[in-house]
């Protein structure tokens, strides 16, 4: 076996993971790699790939699962570089997203499938319109009492689907308030599922719930396992139940099988996922998994570990690691405590600028918090102060307007068939309504389809029709070759951004943004699937934060934060009600997420920590005169016996802002300017 060199680049853990089954030679037991906040876990991983590759496995063979597009991008290229340096070998070609290889999956196997293998997938968005063209058709939105929106069903219908539990079960565990309309919902499902086999659509959820029957029959079973030697899974963690049953029928012994993730890490519970799926892996197979614990870190001081290790070691149930770090010098963790929310962002903003003059840029520092809205007096202390920043949680790109337009004008091209698609699109011409736009996609759809139709006979779009006709049927024919095609959509649809849209003008860098990521597919089907499935977080995210200043600030959800890492790092509200919330709360493996979630918090600090207490909480929606403030009181999650791992501080000190009335002998007369603007 020829060992790459450069795995003496490796400390003994990774090497051993990135070594197992191939030094010494033995079979390819299922492996559990955990690995800690800041490890090295995405090399540990390139180089099993690298060395499986230089041990004889082809890269076709090798099925390399993420959890985004970027990250499958990452592992490959830098297992390609590590091999690069004995031989040339190109990249895993089957690595992805599970979404996006189970869109692979099922074009190649459409036909066991009774799937065309053309379908088109919906986003969120287009899935909630669809369910709630269903629920209007069910006469589901006529009740008297108050049935769920469409958001709340979609929610329902996606956990149902990807916990793998019974709806009833699902109802009374996060939906309770719905119960009663159980039967109701089931009716709803099953049309919703008929509405997408109708239009030749998938949602995001049916991806993964189609592999799984695939994988539930024998024959197909083995076809498609038997096309990857090896597989590997990044974050497993976050993984839900269907995606492990879906991992079990591909190596149901559990050989070639190895998965990576950090249980301390687990924090998508809302998402469907479970932290069993990691917890109980060891012992799913009838030869235990082997476990590699990653527990160096690379990252940060080891006072900031020791005060993470201190958290998280009071969880009951977890694979248990203490990080370390060769980095034994640094200050403790700062826990501040402060009397109210406008003095912690008082605190906060003194002590970036107070970083900044040391020499630690504003990218450099990020600011957490549990929820969105915790950083809204931040934000005007900020604004006040002049200091630039960017927030992490904003618009996602596709579900800017302009942006779904010019999608569905390529999805009807893609799938004539595709409603939701046919419906948007039609009405970007002037003088096509909702009503209009039905009549002409139901004509369109006939037989003998009419090109304009009866339905055009008159009116504005007459005039609009035969232009964007064109358009559709030069998308659709093969001569026309996918890279120009967003460029050609673009020059009929520029136009009409005037009359659609306020900001016109600054929708079109969005509409460059789209057409750059369109040149990086092969084909039209490729880059709507893709990027439906793994979608930028926000305008600018392909390109990096916008240009703001010659430096900006970082501010972030927890959640948006994990994989990432600052020199410093300051959380929000560390009080009961905030970390944990309020929200989730209700049970004791919700009250452990919560703790993970501080844990992964924590771990993205390099070198200094700051913990935010603030002893009074503004309340909103209080009585008229009632105290709008409520005491708090610190994390439960940083009990006393933790506290000799914190520098303790009480700051007490109220920047003076006095509003000073300037005496003036001379009255202006106001109100006799602001009438005189108007005078023409």
């Amino acid at each position: 076996m020829p060992e790459l060199p450069a795995i003496d680049e490796l400390n003994p853990r990774q090497r051993a993971a990135a070594l197992h089954g191939i030094e010494p030679k033995t079979q390819f037991k299922p492996l559990l790699i955990i690995a800690g906040a800041g490890s090295g876990k995405t090399r540990t991983l390139a180089y099993r790939v690298a060395q499986l590759v230089a041990d004889g496995v082809h890269p076709d063979r090798i099925l390399l699962l993420t959890f985004t597009r970027r990250a499958a991008l990452e592992m490959t290229r830098r297992a390609k570089s590590i091999l690069g340096r004995v031989r040339k070998d190109r990249a895993a070609s089957w690595a992805g997203t599970f979404h996006s290889i189970a869109n692979r999956l099922l074009r190649l196997h459409a036909d066991e499938l009774s799937l065309d293998p053309s379908f088109t997938i919906l986003d969120r968005e287009d899935s909630c319109d669809l369910m709630d063209l269903v629920r209007q058709g069910l006469g589901l939105s006529k009740i008297r009492q108050r049935f769920p929106r469409k958001g709340t069903c979609l929610a329902i219908y996606s956990r149902t689907v990807n916990a793998q539990r019974p709806l009833e079960a699902c109802l009374a565990e996060a939906f309770p308030w719905c119960s009663q309309w159980e039967s109701e919902l089931r009716r709803l499902f099953r049309g919703y599922a008929e509405a997408k086999q109708q239009r030749h659509v998938l949602d995001y959820d049916d991806l993964l719930l189609y592999w799984y029957y695939l994988m539930g029959e024998p024959a197909a079973a083995t076809r498609v396992s038997s096309r990857f030697d090896q597989v590997l899974v990044d974050e497993y963690q976050d993984t839900n139940l269907l995606q492990a049953k879906i991992l079990l029928a591909l190596k149901p012994d559990g050989h070639g099988l190895t998965v990576v993730g950090d249980d301390a890490q687990a924090i998508y519970s809302f998402r469907g996922a479970t932290v069993r799926n990691i917890l109980d892996f060891p012992n799913q197979f009838s030869s235990p998994a082997t476990v590699v614990t990653l527990d160096q870190n690379y990252r940060s001081t080891q006072p900031v570990l020791d005060a993470a290790n201190g958290v998280i070691g009071l969880s009951p149930e977890r694979f248990t690691k203490d990080l370390f770090s060769v980095r034994t010098e640094g200050s403790l963790p700062m826990l501040i405590c402060v009397e109210d929310e406008l003095l912690q962002a008082e605190y906060v903003v003194a002590r970036i600028l107070e970083q900044r003059e040391a020499g630690v840029l504003l990218k450099q520092q990020a600011v957490l918090f549990r929820a969105a809205h915790h950083s809204d007096s931040l934000e005007l202390e900020l604004a006040r102060r002049g200091i630039p920043f960017v927030k992490y949680g904003g618009l996602r790109f596709l579900e800017a307007a302009h942006i779904k337009d010019v999608l569905c004008v390529l999805r009807w091209a893609e799938n004539a068939r595709d409603s939701l698609a046919a419906f948007r699109a039609l009405q970007l011409c002037a003088g096509i309504g909702p009503a209009l736009a039905e009549r002409a996609f139901n004509s369109l759809s006939e037989p003998v389809p009419s090109e304009a139709g009866e339905f055009l006979a008159r009116g504005v779009a007459r005039a609009a029709w035969p232009t964007f006709w064109e358009l559709i049927c030069a998308l659709r024919s093969p001569a026309t070759a996918w890279p120009g095609q967003i460029a050609r959509i673009r020059k009929w649809y520029e136009p009409q951004l005037e009359r659609l849209y306020d900001g016109a003008r600054a929708r079109i860098s969005d509409l460059d943004q789209l057409e750059q990521i369109g040149s990086q597919y092969s084909t039209r089907e490729n880059f709507l699937s893709e990027l439906t499935l793994d979608p930028p977080e926000s305008s600018g995210a392909e390109v990096g934060p916008p240009l703001l200043d010659e430096d900006y600030l970082i501010l972030s959800t927890i959640h948006s934060a994990k994989g990432q890492e600052w020199k410093v790092v300051y959380l929000l509200n560390v009080v009961d009600g905030c970390i944990p919330s309020d929200m989730a709360a209700a049970s004791a493996d919700q009250i452990e997420e919560e703790r993970r979630l501080l844990y992964v918090a924590m771990t993205r600090a390099r070198d200094s920590l700051y913990l935010l207490h603030p002893t009074k909480m503004f309340i909103a929606q209080q009585p008229r005169f009632g105290d709008r403030h409520v005491l708090v009181p610190r994390s439960r999650f940083i009990p006393d016996d933790l506290l000799n791992r914190f520098e303790q501080v009480a700051y007490a000190h109220h920047e003076a802002r006095k509003d000073v009335r300037l005496a003036s002998t001379r009255k202006i007369d106001v109100a006799e300017k602001v009438r005189a603007l108007w005078d023409g």
